[in-house]
């Protein structure tokens, strides 16, 4: 019956040339989000920038919205793998300068790489689903530094720690936004070893606590 047939897998060659497509398509996307955000790219300008029909986009994926998810969720999986190397558990045994390249320069990296992540991350009228995604990738960020805290510093109090967490979050967030403005080579490179110098002066003396001062 013409059912079964329509359920049957597709030949392996044609599976590999529509992921091939696929992945032109948001390769395409990536350019025209970060160029001109979210909110401003349309699916004609993205067919453009992958030299395809828009009637080929559409093969693929129904509107911008479905482009922007699958384009996300990539991003998201590969910035958990990069924050996964970044937070193993031997890092912690390492002395805090060492442990701040350790952390810091995955996420650099990715982001260097990847520059469409913040664009679509913290661009206005993204589908909900990505900033839930992002919100969750958020929360699950703090949770590790607050965890390196902790490790330094294991007599702070947790709403303490939780305020460290954010501050230091929010400082990598503001210096990476530095760093990716600079142009690559010397001057990017001086950016990443300010914003560590940053960290590692605001971060070094929650090492020495051991009691919180009353006063």
């Amino acid at each position: 019956m013409s059912e079964d047939r329509s359920e049957e897998p597709k030949p392996p060659r044609r599976q590999a040339r529509g992921e091939r497509r696929i992945t032109q398509l948001l390769q395409a996307a990536a350019s025209v989000f970060c160029a001109n955000g979210y909110t401003a790219s349309s699916t004609n300008a993205i067919a453009r920038e992958a030299h395809v029909s828009p009637g080929t986009l559409y093969q693929y994926f129904p509107n911008k919205e479905a482009i922007a998810i699958e384009l996300g969720e990539r991003l998201m999986h590969e910035m958990r793998e990069a924050h996964g190397q970044a937070f193993v558990p031997e890092n912690l045994a390492l002395p805090l300068p060492e442990l701040l390249d350790a952390v810091v320069d995955p996420m650099i990296e990715f982001n260097c790489e990847n520059p469409v992540f913040l664009a679509l991350m913290h661009g206005s009228e993204v589908p909900g689903r990505i900033a839930e995604e992002h919100d969750a990738l958020h929360a699950s960020l703090l949770a590790r530094v607050q965890e390196v805290i902790a490790h330094f510093a294991p007599a702070m109090p947790a709403p303490e720690r939780a305020r460290v967490a954010d501050m230091t979050f929010a400082t990598f967030k503001g210096g990476l936004a530095l760093v990716l403005a600079a142009p690559e080579g010397p001057e990017r490179d001086a950016t990443i070893n300010e914003l560590k110098t940053l960290l590692l002066r605001y971060l070094t003396p929650l090492t020495d606590v051991t009691t919180t001062p009353s006063h």
